[in-house]
């Protein structure tokens, strides 16, 4: 385990490590590789739920059925999802697809409908095969497990386009119990917040009302998921969803608890940490981009040009090809939208500044380029104009991410 401030890192963790929680994954032939595309989160108990959904126009059949599932009683205790198909813009078929999903999970786990969630993730507008779907989801039981092979086979199962799975899990103490956090998540490209953009899942033992929970969803989300960007589309199917067990026996987590702050610092972090691993895992990316903009007016104002600098395209274009080219971050600053004093504007590419008080400063040219080279690369913005402060991470835009979407469906 690694110290994070008041609480750990556990090494090898995953969703399945906070009590309570099996998950698993297996093979249905949605995908034409013989990896994964069907997995399951289940918990032994209805679990506590919140979620949060993307707001795209175009919502997805899955998100559909699960927000009406979650609305009866706040409760989930499955958590079905498929990968290679996205069950998006498929019309009526679509969300009786969704739902025979929904219901076939509940038969499967024995379980009521409405504690079950579904989501998808894949091509958008084809329909599924749902005479792969449906052995898929009643295989599902045989593979689930609490041990760490469980974890890993549903990690797998989620992916699409990424490289890398992108899974972490913490460890704290709430009114002397020990209580988990897990997280586990998938996004490599149309990455670009509008809630979440990517499929996020979060398991913990914490005993917390539903209420709580989501309050505490919503914050960390416009903090983390919601300050990356990959290629500035927003998809159609994004959902985070977070189930707690409370299996933990802790007492209820309110924002007047003791431990909240605790908590909810270690929730954040799983959630940045998840966002993070999806801006470093985009399509063709080299390297992970943070901007960080401070000495601004709002924090709305800071997460607005830090988002819009780190979604420009030509400064992704100048990261990867490791230009210190900082006009194009000052016109990106420019363009946000949002207030700025044109004569007190600082710039730092890493610890190498550029700029002060909007004038151009002299530098190392080669050292700069040298750092760019990097697989880290930190831009600091400093407004001068107040005291909020917002940091936003995204990727270079490289040759492979048009090469990737070129063909991704073919």
């Amino acid at each position: 385990m690694s110290q994070q401030g008041q609480f750990t890192v556990v090494e090898n963790g995953s969703v399945t490590t906070p009590k309570g929680f099996r998950a698993g994954g297996l093979h249905c032939g949605l995908k034409k590789t013989k990896r994964n595309d069907l997995g399951v989160i289940v918990c032994d108990v209805p679990a506590t739920a919140a979620a949060v959904y993307t707001l795209n126009a175009f919502q997805a059949a899955p998100l559909k059925v699960t927000k009406e599932s979650v609305a009866v009683e706040g409760k989930l205790q499955v958590m079905l999802v498929n990968s290679g198909n996205a069950n998006a813009c498929t019309g009526k078929q679509g969300e009786e697809d969704a739902r025979a999903m929904r219901s076939g999970a509940a038969r499967a786990f024995g379980v009521p409908d409405h504690y079950v969630g579904v989501t998808s993730t894949g091509v958008i507008g084809e329909l599924l095969k749902m005479d792969r779907v449906n052995p898929g989801i009643a295989g599902l039981p045989a593979v689930v497990s609490s041990d760490e092979n469980g974890g890993e086979q549903f990690s797998q199962a989620i992916l699409t386009t990424d490289l890398v799975k992108k899974v972490t899990c913490v460890q704290l103490t709430v009114n002397g119990k020990t209580v988990h956090i897990a997280g586990a998540a998938k996004g490599s490209g149309m990455i670009h917040p509008n809630m979440a953009t990517m499929l996020g899942f979060i398991t913990t033992d914490a005993v917390i009302s539903s209420a709580y929970l989501q309050q505490l969803l919503n914050r960390s989300t416009d903090m983390t998921f919601n300050m990356i960007t990959v290629d500035g589309d927003t998809s159609t199917n994004d959902m985070v969803v977070t189930m707690a067990s409370g299996l933990a026996e802790n007492a209820p987590l309110t924002p007047e608890h003791p431990d909240w702050s605790v908590f909810a610092d270690a929730f954040q972090y799983v959630g940045e940490y998840l966002a993070k691993a999806i801006a470093r895992d985009g399509e063709g990316a080299t390297k992970l981009i943070e901007v960080t903009v401070a000495g601004a007016a709002s924090v709305e104002d800071a997460r607005a040009i830090a988002k819009t600098v780190i979604g420009s395209s030509l400064v992704k274009s100048a990261c990867f090809g490791a230009d210190a080219n900082w006009g194009r971050i000052i016109a990106a600053v420019g363009r946000a939208g949002k207030p700025v004093n044109t004569e007190t504007v600082d710039i730092r590419i890493g610890d190498i500044p550029v700029m002060e008080q909007s004038r151009p400063l002299p530098f190392d040219d080669p050292k700069a380029t040298e750092y760019l080279k990097g697989e880290f690369v930190l831009i600091h913005v400093n407004l001068n104009m107040g005291e909020a402060s917002a940091t936003a991470w995204g990727c270079d835009l490289t040759y492979d991410y048009v090469r990737i979407n070129a063909a991704y469906r073919t």
